[in-house]
């Protein structure tokens, strides 16, 4: 393959990938002035993230099956366009339902870019390459994340509402023009893609990729590791450390800026671990759930406001979450024939949003009764409510590890039942490795 080429390719793609997470988790710290231009309930605000993750969730499995169809320039490009008149109709929006029409586009948009990006990545690049480049694509988009926090908080302060979000409408124009120009479906010398399928072949293949249990070890995978981190990115880890813990913005955008900044650090560490261990892909999964159960509770059982570095210990672990629920995806690409792939990564991005969303809706919901009943001591954003609403989590973090469990075993049985130990393609990329450590093994000896 052609590497500059296959880079470049790459890069077009994250920068547009960068650009709809800049737009999805924006949100995430505009909830208090939300609040006053909306005049809106804290289940009213949960409920503009909620719609918009549940649109992003409802459309993964038909955008797989489309970026299958129509390959990934067509469906990254239409992607930023309904982005960017989401965020233009945000920006002029005065009441709930016009915000709520605004976060429907950009959610729409959203839905279309991550699984065509990941759709690139083993057309362009070696399967020995393909865990790390993954790992990297979700470290690199991530970098939206953190100007969402940093440069669009400020000018959300300063310049107010309507120019940082015209801002962001900018920015997917940006990502329309460069994937256009620049980005390509195929390698050149790759077979094109195959004549479109009807409606029963594509049900076929929807149906074999979601019967195939890898796949749906992937969906468990992504439901469990991901969604907490969502919930406190995109919705109430802003207020909660505004209005909860007391610190100042400043200090928020900081801790903001470490989620990211963490995320960054620790996913290609995740992408080695992936293309050494494959039979250990689980395992890690359920580590990290682990860890997240454990610091949300020591956080929200901590007698008084959390110290600074409890809380800074509580960002780095919901941000690897990020990263670790990229290991779905491998489980996707791993067990799933290439020709399936797109479907198969769409219903595995199902999961983390499904769990998000419910999770974001039922946060709100609780601290609005709390508050009406008294319990909240007059503050809608309280300590003790908070306390009481983030705990719903412990809910979800169960359940996925109960799934999880209950798919590997199915997992292992098929595999058994096949009589073999590692799946095909982690045995290409076994026999790859052995290679590569005779190869510098034989130049040592020389």
């Amino acid at each position: 393959m052609n590497a500059p080429r296959a880079w470049l390719i790459w890069t077009i793609g994250v920068l547009a990938y960068l650009v709809a997470v800049a737009q999805r988790t924006s949100f995430g710290v505009a909830g208090l002035e939300a609040t006053e231009r909306f005049h809106a309930s804290a289940a009213a605000v949960s409920f503009f993230t909620v719609l918009q993750l549940l649109v992003y969730a409802g459309l993964q499995i038909p955008v797989g099956i489309l970026v299958d169809r129509f390959g990934s320039r067509a469906m990254i490009a239409s992607g930023a366009v309904l982005m960017g008149l989401g965020q233009l109709q945000l920006a002029n929006a005065d009441s709930v339902p016009g915000g709520v029409l605004g976060r429907v586009l950009v959610g729409a948009g959203d839905a279309m870019t991550f699984v065509s990006v990941i759709r690139l990545v083993p057309l362009w690049f070696a399967p020995a390459r393909v865990p790390i480049v993954t790992q990297l694509t979700g470290m690199s988009g991530q970098l939206g994340q953190l100007f969402s926090v940093v440069p669009f908080a400020i000018l959300l302060n300063t310049a107010g509402w309507t120019p940082a979000f015209l801002t962001l409408a900018s920015m997917s124009a940006l990502a329309v023009v460069l994937v256009l120009a620049l980005l390509r479906d195929l390698p050149p010398g790759h077979p094109p893609r195959e004549a479109a399928q009807g409606l029963r072949a594509t049900g076929i293949s929807l149906t074999r990729a979601w019967l195939q249990p890898g796949t749906r070890l992937g969906l468990w995978s992504h439901f469990t590791v991901q969604f907490s981190g969502n919930v406190f990115a995109m919705t109430w880890g802003y207020p909660f450390l505004v209005s909860a813990q007391g610190l100042d913005t400043g200090t928020v955008s900081g801790l903001m800026a470490l989620f990211v900044a963490s995320g960054i650090v620790v996913g290609p560490g995740f992408g080695r671990f992936v293309a050494r261990h494959p039979m250990r892909r689980s395992a890690m999964v359920l580590l990290i759930t682990l860890a997240t159960a454990l610091a949300w509770a020591a956080v929200l059982l901590w007698p008084g406001k959390a110290p600074l570095w409890l809380l800074a210990g509580l960002v780095i672990v919901l941000a690897v979450g990020g990263p670790s629920s990229m290991i779905g995806f491998d489980f996707a690409r791993t067990f799933n024939p290439a020709h399936r792939i797109g479907t198969a990564t769409g219903i595995v991005n199902v999961g983390g949003f499904i769990a998000a969303l419910v999770t974001i809706y039922l946060v709100g919901l609780i601290l609005d009764v709390l508050h009406a009943s008294g319990a909240s001591g007059g503050e809608l954003y309280s300590l003790a409510s908070f306390r009481i609403a983030l705990s719903v989590q412990f809910l979800l973090l169960g359940l996925g590890t109960v799934l999880i469990l209950a798919t590997r075993r199915k997992v292992r049985r098929q595999m058994a039942a096949q009589g073999i130990h590692v799946p095909p393609l982690l045995q290409t990329l076994a026999q790859q490795r052995r290679e590569r450590i005779e190869l510098r093994r034989s130049r040592a000896a020389k």
